[in-house]
């Protein structure tokens, strides 16, 4: 059966352990780089970016999640880890594991309070997927690999390079697991790859 980890050092977890459940797949939290090695696919889930990255280095990850990507499974970021996934962050130096080739505004639609529901045409999943943003980030500039599937006011706020998937809403709190399914589509397929 296909496994899907979800990275579990901060963030939106089990929200994610259910939809992709829900969507066919095992889900197992990650909590040491050694699991790493029993799975197909990765999440990072929502939470907050700078924790999240303090908290890779602090577990040791760093290195350990960008050789996971390498080998060519499958990583999904929502939210913050849309963020994580960048290779370019407004306002800051350097990007945190440096996926996607992309350039990413944190916070860009609003703090905390400024959180929406918006209903979204996205590429090969859904013309309707109504998407949850909270503190939700944008890419404002993505490298000619990079594939836009989803926009709001002229912004990306989904898009897929190759492996790698990111998304600047939370498909994993609503009831529709059309965008989770799409990934585990994507693991199954890279799955199938990487075993011939």
């Amino acid at each position: 059966m296909t496994t899907i980890g979800v990275l579990a050092l901060q963030g939106a977890v089990r929200e994610h352990i259910r939809s992709v459940e829900e969507s066919g797949a095992k889900a197992v939290e990650i909590k040491r780089t050694e699991q790493l090695e029993d799975i197909d696919g990765l999440i990072f889930p929502g939470g907050e970016s700078t924790t999240m990255r303090r908290l890779i280095n602090s577990y040791g990850f760093f290195t350990a999640l960008r050789e996971f990507g390498g080998k060519g499974k499958p990583i999904f970021g929502t939210c913050a880890g849309l963020i994580l996934m960048a290779t370019e962050i407004e306002g800051q130096e350097t990007g945190h594991l440096g996926l996607m080739n992309m350039k990413v505004a944190r916070n860009a639609f609003g703090r905390q309070v400024a959180s929406f529901e918006q209903k979204l045409a996205i590429e090969n999943v859904a013309d309707d997927f109504n998407a949850v943003f909270i503190r939700a980030p944008y890419i404002v500039k993505a490298g000619a690999e990079v594939e836009v599937l989803a926009t709001y006011q002229d912004r990306i706020v989904a898009a897929k390079q190759g492996h790698y998937l990111c998304t600047a809403f939370h498909p994993e709190l609503t009831d529709d697991n059309r965008f989770v399914e799409y990934f585990v589509k994507m693991v199954e397929e890279s799955r199938k790859t990487l075993a011939s």
